[in-house]
């Protein structure tokens, strides 16, 4: 099936954060002046300018830091996905994402509630990060 909504374009400056989702991995970026973590990817750490920023790999897992459910929209690609959840997490590392919010119903989110990563593979050339709720083991 053909993946018909919009989808982002990589730049030189997140090459490198979209290869690495293909291959299920997040990456962020670290500036290796301030030591500060980075996301979105840049060209200059926010924090001191400098443009001495390493690739690192992401733990993956954060807390939900606030969200939206979205029961209509605009954009008729994305009608069939009705209800859906955008979430703002901010991940162990100290950076925040905007990512969709997927396998919970949306009467079962809460702010601050554990989420972890989960590769949408969209395309055989692209894949996007999503979220879901982390689910401890009760054995």
């Amino acid at each position: 099936m053909e993946y018909r909504k919009p989808l982002p374009a990589p730049t030189p400056v997140t090459r490198r954060y979209w290869e690495a989702l293909r291959e299920h991995r997040l990456l962020i970026q670290k500036c290796m002046n301030c030591g500060s973590s980075v996301f979105y990817p840049r060209m200059f750490c926010p924090k001191c300018l400098s443009n001495n920023l390493e690739w690192v790999e992401s733990e993956g897992k954060g807390r939900l830091l606030s969200f939206t459910i979205l029961y209509s929209t605009s954009y008729p690609e994305f009608n069939d996905d009705l209800p859906f959840v955008l979430g703002f997490v901010e991940l162990r590392e100290g950076v925040n994402m905007i990512a969709n919010i997927v396998d919970c119903k949306p009467e079962e989110l809460k702010v601050d509630m554990e989420v972890g990563v989960v590769f949408d593979d969209v395309t055989e050339e692209l894949t996007l990060p999503r979220f879901n709720p982390v689910r401890r083991s009760t054995a």
